[in-house]
C-alpha cells in the first residue's frame, strides 16, 4: 500500500513531506514562483535534492536573537537558561549540489501577504512556530503584531503585512476523550479538524508521544473502532492515527488553496553519538552529519 510505504520515509527521515491526494508523501513543494526546493535548479541549472545534504558551521549571526525575541518562552531559551555553548546558532543546511539561499523575512512577509501558515502537533510545533515568528521578528522589528493564545490556539498576526503564524496544541493529531472509562485515545476520531480549514498553510508533526508510557502517558486506553485495548503496539497504534488523520486531510483540504505538510522525523535518538546505553541527549552539542537517520527506518506492520 503506497501510503505505508510512504509513511516508512515519513518517519524515518528528518524532513518536510507534502501531503498529496492520491495518499502519498513526495519530497518537494512549490513556492510562490512556481518552483520546486524539493528539487530545484541551482545557479548552474542541475537539478538540487533539497533534502539530500549536511548540517555545515557557519560564522554568520544567527537569523534572530532569543533574548530579544518576545514570543520565545523562556523554557525554549537555551541561552537563558545557563547553556554554556553557543555553537549549536551558527550551523545552516547545505544542500549537497547547490545553496540555498539565506532566509529573508521581509521578503516572506510581502511575499504571503494576507496569508496564514498552521502548525499542528506536540513540543516540535511549538519549536517551529516559535522560529519562525523569531524571525520574522527579527526582520521586521517594528511591525505590528497581535499575540491571541488560549489552551490549544496560538495566533500571531503582523499586522502590517496581514500575515498569521499559528500554533494549534494536538499531540496525537487525533483525539483523547474522556469516556466512562477514562481517558480514551480515539484512534479514528479527529473533532478538532474545523480549527484547522481556511488557512494557506498546514504544517503537521506527530510522534515523540506516541511511545510515551507510564505517568507521562496522557491516556488509559485506546479505542481502534469497537475494539477497547489497555495498550498496543505503538507502532501500529500510530499506523492508524496517521491513516485517520490521512483520509481527513483527503477529506477536507482543498490542495489547490491549502498546502499541507508532515514532519516526520521521530525525536533524535540517543544512540545518534555512537552511545548505545545512554539514557537521554545530554551532551550532544552538533548536528546529526549527512541526510540519513541514524536511527534507521521503522518498518510498521501491515
Amino acid at each position: 500500500m503506497e501510503f505505508r510505504a510512504s509513511l516508512r520515509a515519513a518517519v524515518g527521515a528528518d524532513r518536510l513531506l507534502e501531503w498529496h491526494g492520491d495518499q502519498s508523501f513526495r519530497h518537494t513543494h512549490h513556492l510562490s514562483n512556481g518552483t520546486s526546493p524539493g528539487r530545484r535548479a541551482g545557479a548552474s541549472g542541475i537539478s538540487c535534492n533539497m533534502f539530500r545534504g549536511s548540517w555545515v558551521y557557519d560564522e554568520s549571526d544567527p537569523l534572530y536573537d532569543s533574548s530579544t525575541c518576545p514570543f520565545l518562552d523562556p523554557e525554549f531559551d537555551c541561552q537563558r537558561y545557563g547553556r554554556p555553548d553557543k555553537s549549536y546558532l551558527k550551523y545552516r543546511w547545505k544542500p549537497d549540489a547547490c545553496e540555498l539561499p539565506r532566509f529573508n523575512g521581509l521578503d516572506l512577509l510581502r511575499r504571503w501577504k494576507g496569508k496564514k501558515i498552521m502548525f499542528v502537533g506536540d513540543s516540535i510545533s511549538v519549536n517551529q512556530w516559535q522560529s519562525l515568528v523569531c524571525m520574522l521578528h527579527a526582520a521586521v522589528p517594528d511591525a505590528k503584531t497581535t499575540y491571541k493564545k488560549n489552551d490549544t490556539l496560538s495566533t500571531i498576526t503582523f499586522t502590517d503585512y496581514g500575515v498569521s503564524v499559528i500554533r494549534y496544541q494536538s499531540t496525537y493529531l487525533v483525539d483523547i476523550v474522556e469516556e466512562r472509562i477514562g481517558r480514551v485515545l480515539r484512534l479514528d476520531s479527529i473533532q478538532s479538524g474545523a480549527a484547522w480549514l481556511g488557512v494557506d498553510v498546514l504544517v503537521f508533526n506527530t510522534w515523540h508521544w506516541w511511545t510515551h508510557k507510564g505517568r507521562s502517558q496522557p491516556w488509559d486506553y485506546v479505542r481502534d473502532g469497537d475494539q477497547v485495548h489497555k495498550d498496543m503496539d505503538r507502532l501500529v497504534a500510530f499506523n492508524k492515527g496517521l491513516t485517520t488523520w490521512a483520509k481527513w486531510v483527503d477529506a477536507n483540504i482543498n490542495p489547490a488553496a491549502t498546502k499541507v505538510f508532515f514532519k516526520g522525523s521521530p525525536h533524535p535518538l540517543q544512540e545518534q553519538n555512537g552511545d548505545t546505553n545512554a539514557k537521554n541527549c545530554y551532551g550532544q552539542t552538533q548536528p546529526v552529519s549527512g541526510s540519513t537517520y541514524p536511527g534507521g527506518r521503522f518498518q510498521l506492520k501491515e
